[in-house]
């Protein structure tokens, strides 16, 4: 439609009549009578705004309170989600474990890993940033460092931590532990994990192998293993590595700084 303003409406909507849908308009209306109809429309609209606003102030309709309540209240959550604790949250009754741990047991610091003995993360942990821990905290009296066993990778695991158990009894655990990371094979490959592979690994670390193999043929430390898992379940942990900082969940193998850091506050 061309933007030209007729004198004629009529003649205005015939001209336009094929190319938009258009509303016909009375011929004649006066400027006054538009005003008056504008006028009444307003206070309309005007009218029904103030009923609305005293409709609410009676308590009859939604609040603002109850619509901030709406929004602002927690989500329920849905039965049998298991809850990870976030980073920085408090958990309590964090378990040591049967393992001696490294450095001063009455440390302000008290630093536990859950790990499974298998699991390539806790690998990559165990050489990245373990050193370092060890380097700043615990050799200098500020941590202890303790590793639980999580065993959730199958039943190589069950029987690496079984093995790892055993060791402990001729105190042989850090050793072990040790070569078990710095010789892991693929998560693919079980191969070692049986009685006589953990045996001969064993001898390699100058233990006496016909008490080892007993120990670990008898599964003495099934149920020990088992709780230990439990526990971590419990605690929240969800995967390894999951390192506690005097109760403060850290899960994965993440970067040193941020383990340093949640160190450092702990320390203050």
């Amino acid at each position: 439609m061309k933007n030209v303003v007729h004198s004629n409406v009529e003649s205005a909507i015939a001209k336009d009549n094929q190319q938009s849908f258009t509303i016909p308009l009375p011929s004649k209306i006066g400027v006054n009578q538009i005003l008056i109809a504008a006028l009444i429309i307003a206070s309309f609209l005007l009218g029904s705004l103030m009923t609305k606003v005293s409709y609410l102030e009676q308590g009859k309709g939604s609040s603002t309170a109850q619509v901030a309540t709406a929004q602002t209240a927690p989500q329920a959550v849905a039965p049998n989600q298991p809850q990870v604790p976030p980073v920085g949250q408090k958990v309590a009754n964090v378990v040591l474990g049967d393992y001696t741990p490294k450095g001063d047991a009455n440390a302000k610091v008290k630093i536990v890993e859950y790990g499974d003995l298998r699991c390539p993360f806790c690998q990559r942990y165990f050489t990245d940033t373990e050193p370092q821990i060890l380097s700043d905290y615990v050799n200098t009296g500020k941590a202890s460092f303790t590793f639980v066993n999580y065993a959730f990778l199958g039943p190589a695991s069950i029987v690496a931590a079984n093995a790892a158990e055993c060791a402990n009894e001729q105190s042989k655990f850090w050793d072990f532990h040790d070569y078990l990371y710095k010789n892991q094979p693929s998560e693919s490959d079980t191969s070692i994990y049986t009685t006589d592979g953990m045996t001969k690994i064993a001898g390699q670390l100058g233990m006496n192998t016909t008490q080892f193999q007993s120990c670990l043929d008898s599964k003495k430390y099934d149920k020990v293993v088992s709780d230990d898992l439990a526990a971590g379940q419990k605690e929240g942990v969800s995967g390894t590595p999951t390192t506690f900082i005097n109760g403060t969940p850290i899960v994965g193998a993440v970067p040193y700084a941020q383990i340093k850091a949640e160190i450092d506050k702990a320390l203050q």
